[in-house]
């Protein structure tokens, strides 16, 4: 897909981060948008900052709820046609702690918004996509979704699902001319989907790349029809390390990576 002008583009999770530079970059493009984030007045925000607001539909919603999000695109089709673009791009921080000391429950809610999340999104639009026969779907996964890291397994299990669901989509298109299946590996991208003190750390001294410079280079690798896209701070490093280190050094390399932000001792409490 190479043109966006009055092309319908939903974005899940636009109240900030890459969801709202992604919002102002297709609206730049002459793009119809329509825009979600469970946040009602932090969409708001967003609707307010784009060049456009013509063609313009936001719902505030979470999108862990599947009858929402079909809901959502039955609006969408109603109000703006077709979507040909769907970006999955809603997610929240996972609970910072080993897993020895995470709940259920919170493994739950996590899978639910990363995971189930880009799920509803995707079958709630695809017919619409392959209706049209043009357009692309694009998933938002992580660096995490190509390495476990210690405090993240709540958060890494759930961009490895996605991973997972969208490369099975992406060999099921594969002989699709027209509709392309991209899977977005973002690595320290400056958003604040980290909000828990304990992350703050973490953020300072990993998430520095402007979500504006990973939305552009999403933008051309859909034009290129590029299936896997890691881009960002480390993710190249990550990306290396997940597909040739082996894994007794890579989580030494990990380990060592992390010390200043992780506290090591939680561990020793319980692995002797």
């Amino acid at each position: 897909m190479k043109n966006f002008k009055n092309k319908v583009v939903v974005i899940t999770g636009a109240g900030s981060g890459m969801g709202r530079a992604y919002a102002i970059e297709f609206a730049k493009l002459g793009a119809k948008i329509a825009l979600n984030d469970y946040d009602k007045a932090a969409l708001d925000e967003t609707v307010s900052l784009l060049s456009n607001t013509k063609n313009v539909l936001a719902l505030a919603f979470d999108v862990s709820d599947k009858n929402s999000m079909f809901d959502f695109a039955d609006k969408v089709k109603a109000e703006l046609g077709n979507a040909h673009v769907i970006i999955n791009n809603a997610g929240i921080e996972g609970s910072g702690r080993p897993i020895y000391l995470t709940t259920v429950e919170e493994d739950h809610k996590i899978m639910n918004i990363n995971y189930f999340g880009v799920v509803h999104g995707t079958k709630a639009f695809l017919p619409q996509i392959v209706e049209n026969n043009e357009g692309a779907v694009v998933n938002i996964s992580s660096i995490f979704g190509l390495i476990g890291t210690p405090n993240n397994g709540d958060y890494c299990a759930s961009k490895f699902a996605v991973r997972g669901f969208t490369e099975a989509l992406m060999a099921e298109f594969h002989e699709s001319k027209t509709i392309s299946i991209h899977c977005v590996h973002p690595g320290g991208i400056a958003t604040n989907i980290v909000r828990s003190e304990e992350g703050k750390e973490f953020s300072k001294k990993y998430l520095t790349t402007p979500p504006e410079t990973i939305v552009k280079h999403v933008i051309e690798s859909i034009r290129l029809k590029k299936s896997k896209i890691v881009f960002g701070n480390d993710s190249f490093k990550t990306w290396l390390g997940s597909n040739f280190v082996p894994q007794g050094i890579l989580k030494g390399i990990i380990w060592n990576e992390i010390k200043n932000v992780v506290n090591k001792d939680e561990y020793r409490k319980f692995i002797k």
